[in-house]
This record gives C-alpha cells, structure tokens and sequence, in this order.
C-alpha cells in the first residue's frame, strides 16, 4: 500500500447523525470514520486495522503485482482472508485486486464490531461505505462538477443491510480510473465487491453514450444489487435503489 496524497473528507463535516457515536481513526493509509450507537474502543479498531494493513503489506511483499496490477489476479490458497477477498471481487468485475482494498477494509471492520454485538455500524473509508443500521440512513452522492445531483441521496432498506455501498469517479479523488464518470456508485452485501465493481464500472464511462453500457455491466455481475451513475447532467439507474431529496 503505497503513499496516498491526503484529501480533505469534507463530507464528514456534514454526516452527523445526531442518535450515533463518532470517531475517526487514522492507521497509515487508512482513514475511517465509524458511526456506531454506543462507543467504540478506538484502539480496538486500531489494532484491526493494523493488522488489515500487515496482511496487505505482507503479501504484497511476496507478490508485488498485488499492489499494481489493473486485472484480476490469482492468489496463494494460504492467503488471509482480506487478500482472498479482494482477488475474488476482482476477478468478479475484471480489475486489479487493489481495486477493492477501502471496501474490503470497511467490511472487515465493520463485521468485527458486528461480532462485538454492535447493532447500528457504518463505516466510511474514502467515500465507501459499510453499512449496517436497524433504522433508515440517507446516504448522500457526490458527483463534483455535476453538482445538480449532489443534493440527491440514496435510502437503502435496513431490512437489506448489512450493505457496501461504494463509489468510484473519474472526475473527484485521488483513486486511478480510466474513465471520465462524475460518480458510479455500486451495492452490494459485499462492499469488496460494490468496491471493485464501482471502479470498473467507472472506468467504462467517457461521455453519456456510456452510462446504459455501463449499467448493463453492473447488471450482469452476480452479488450486484443496484447501481447509479452519473456523467454531467444525466443520471442512470438500475436495481435496488431508492432515492431521497
């Protein structure tokens, strides 16, 4: 896992839900916010995301490709999990395995708490989402530039959660795309999957002829839920999605 430049989550200081808990935690590359309805023991997640980090980094070390390849990617059968993970949700939507590492992280943290008896869990790892809550959540969209939908949210069943709810944009971030997408977002009950998958759908966007193609993709990958994306001023929607204004 290579340096990442920094970018303000500005999002946060709009996303505070006024029945949960809060923290930020900061391990290296990683930077989470957890959103729980009781404390969480910051140290706790500390440690697991240390520990995320060290099976990465290890096996990276092992296999370098991990880190950079842009195609799905083979693995050892004694890989830990995480690594497994991630080259399964590759595999699935045809990218590298790094493609699903925030949405792998945020899952793996989130089903530790989950295992801890917390009920209402939610973490955002750079704009990709673990979500697990027994009462409805608006989940905003940023699309940059569009701007026209970024007072547009998605609310997502409790009943179907726990849920990744993941975003990739050729046009906001830092994260490599090849395409020119204001935002794909994906979901799935595999935030590695929805993570991965937003990545590649992203990638398939350069103009609005782009957005059906892109849609029929999400739509032919199992695991898939629902998917929007959006390029300038338009908008394509598939799944199970419901919106919010």
């Amino acid at each position: 896992m290579g340096p990442v430049k920094y970018q303000k989550r500005f999002y946060r200081d709009v996303c505070k839900p006024a029945d949960l808990c809060q923290i930020r935690v900061v391990v290296r590359e990683t930077d989470v916010q957890i959103m729980t309805e009781r404390p969480v023991d910051k140290g706790l997640c500390e440690r697991k995301l240390e520990e995320l980090h060290r099976q990465i980094q290890s096996y990276i070390s092992r296999d370098p490709r991990f880190l950079t390849a842009l195609r799905p990617l083979p693995v050892e059968r004694s890989a830990a999990p995480i690594i497994k993970q991630m080259s399964i949700a590759a595999r699935r939507a045809g990218v590298g395995p790094m493609a699903a590492v925030a949405g792998a992280v945020a899952q793996s943290l989130g089903r530790e708490l989950l295992r801890r008896n917390y009920r209402e869990v939610i973490i955002e790892n750079g704009g990709d989402i673990f979500l697990k809550t027994a009462r409805p959540r608006l989940i905003g969209i940023y699309a940059g530039s569009s701007g026209v939908f970024n007072r547009l949210f998605l609310k997502p069943s409790p009943a179907d959660t726990p849920l990744g709810i993941c975003t990739s944009s050729g046009t906001v971030g830092h994260s490599l795309s090849f395409g020119l997408a204001d935002a794909a977002v994906v979901i799935s009950n595999d935030a590695a999957l929805a993570d991965a998958v937003a990545t590649a759908t992203a990638n398939l966007v350069r103009s609005r002829q782009d957005l059906e193609k892109a849609v029929a993709f999400t739509r032919s990958v199992k695991g898939v839920s629902g998917a929007v994306v959006i390029i300038k001023k338009q908008l394509v929607s598939w799944g199970n999605i419901t919106f919010a204004a």
